[in-house]
């Protein structure tokens, strides 16, 4: 069994990853979040739920020891400190392998009407911070993976494409539960994608924004 280290357990994606990490009884999983009496229940042989706060660095680092994938779903204007703070604390312990969600646009990768709509909707404020947070990832001496997913949504399906760094983003969305189901396969295969920033997106979504806008 790989011992997996998620932060940010309560967020929505690291809900459908911890769901398929469950059902499929392959791994012992470890959820840090801020409010550990949220997931209490998930508790169980082979899940701990762990309170914590990932700028405390000092404690992050005991968490880690020992853990094999750290697969780190957070959020906040704050992300470019907790990113060093994740890359300081992982580094120290020894653990390599990380996970990170990120979002669509950090690169100004997204082509034309909808990557406009996009900077409208995100520049001033989110984007800045979630490049920031990604070039600290990205220089670290761990072995990373970036995922920027498109507008996510709650679809009940999974269905998506990725996109290399340095290319142009393909779509507009993809679903949550698909982005999660990429973080298991990720996990489950240490060396797959290592180093990549990955776009992740619905096929056949091109537009010029969301459907849902």
């Amino acid at each position: 069994m790989s011992k997996i280290l998620i932060l940010g357990a309560a967020a929505k994606i690291a809900q459908h990853a911890i769901a398929q990490f469950i059902a499929q009884k392959q791994d012992d999983l470890t959820l840090y979040l801020r409010n550990a009496r949220l997931l209490q229940a998930q508790a169980g042989k082979h899940v701990r739920v762990i309170d914590g706060d990932v700028m405390d660095t000092r404690h992050l680092q005991q968490v880690a020891q020992g853990q094999d994938v750290v697969y780190a779903n957070l959020a906040g204007d704050n992300i470019k400190e907790q990113s060093l703070s994740t890359v300081t604390a992982l580094e120290a312990v020894g653990v390599r392998r990380l996970i990170w969600i990120s979002t669509l646009g950090i690169y100004d990768e997204v082509p034309g009407a909808f990557g406009k709509w996009n900077h409208e909707m995100l520049d001033g404020g989110y984007l800045e911070p979630y490049s920031a947070a990604a070039s600290v990832i990205a220089s670290s001496k761990l072995d990373t993976t970036i995922l920027r997913p498109a507008w996510l949504t709650d679809k009940g399906e999974v269905d998506y494409e990725l996109t290399q760094k340095g290319e142009p983003f393909k779509g507009t969305e993809v679903s949550r539960k698909s982005v999660a189901d990429l973080v298991v396969k990720l996990a489950r295969d240490p060396k797959r994608h290592v180093y990549d920033s990955l776009g992740v997106n619905k096929p056949g979504t091109d537009g010029d924004k969301p459907s849902w806008y």
